[in-house]
């Protein structure tokens, strides 16, 4: 019954989008333009080259295919921003006398949007491929592609965990601001969307590991192109390790500054 409650959110936010049929081809025309721009890159990098890094000039354009498409389906950004701003104008009551829990809500928000946005990123991703007549690799184990799903779904649900936390944090600060630049900043680089971490230096890689924004985009990128095959089961573990601890500082941080809150803006 609880269940059924969430899915109906999930509805709901999955019809809200037809309303915003414009932010529909601003994310074709963000996801194309990003193949292109990387596409344009390579192939000066791979003149004269057959393998950099590991990789071929069609295995690359692979890759940004997969990670352009899974960056586009993290669409948790705005859940920080909402949560900030409804606390700041005494709007977030709202949230709190829902028949679900605050955090749930906003899963089952990401979900009905993600779903909706699904189709739309799936076919500028086959555009691409045609347009471009690109050899794409793409991994056929079974048992690789169940690791790089359950790890696509863990890097969402962090996301949205991650979002949910950095807003509620405007109960204890004035902006979060700054918070989001870092967040930002950090995600650009350690999901691999610009660059694939595998042409930094393994230092950096390693360090970049220990981090949970590894295994939301690069880590399923590369497995879903034939990749980092012996990293698919422990990177599931480690992204459950971080949602478990995620989950700890989110109770915590609600428990200690909620009564912060006094339904009138802080």
């Amino acid at each position: 019954m609880k269940m059924r409650k969430y899915i109906e959110v999930a509805k709901v936010y999955f019809k809200t989008q037809f309303a915003w049929r414009a932010d529909v081809l601003f994310n074709m025309i963000f996801t194309i333009s990003r193949i292109l721009f990387a596409y344009l890159l390579w192939r000066m990098v791979f003149s004269g080259k057959e393998v950099v890094s590991g990789f071929t000039f069609h295995g690359m354009l692979s890759y940004y295919i997969v990670s352009s498409f899974l960056s586009q389906l993290e669409m948790s950004g705005g859940i920080s921003g909402e949560i900030c701003q409804r606390i700041r104008n005494g709007a977030f009551s709202k949230y709190m006398i829902l028949p679900v829990s605050m955090e749930g809500y906003f899963v089952a928000m990401e979900a009905g949007t993600v779903l909706f946005y699904l189709a739309f990123d799936l076919i500028a991703a086959f555009l691409w491929i045609f347009i471009f007549r690109i050899e794409f690799a793409f991994v056929t184990d079974g048992a690789v592609l169940l690791c790089a799903f359950c790890l696509i779904l863990l890097g969402l649900f962090f996301m949205v965990q991650f979002a949910y936390y950095l807003g509620i944090l405007t109960l204890k600060y004035q902006g979060i601001e700054t918070f989001l630049m870092i967040k930002n900043n950090l995600m650009a680089l350690a999901t691999g969307t610009i660059v694939p971490l595998a042409l930094f230096p393994e230092a950096v890689v390693r360090a970049m590991r220990a981090l949970p924004f590894y295994y939301v985009t690069y880590l399923p990128s590369m497995l879903l192109t034939g990749k980092c095959r012996e990293e698919a089961v422990v990177g599931i573990g480690i992204m459950t390790v971080w949602c478990l601890v995620m989950q700890i500082l989110i109770r915590r941080t609600w428990a200690k500054y909620s009564r912060k809150y006094d339904g009138v803006g802080i």
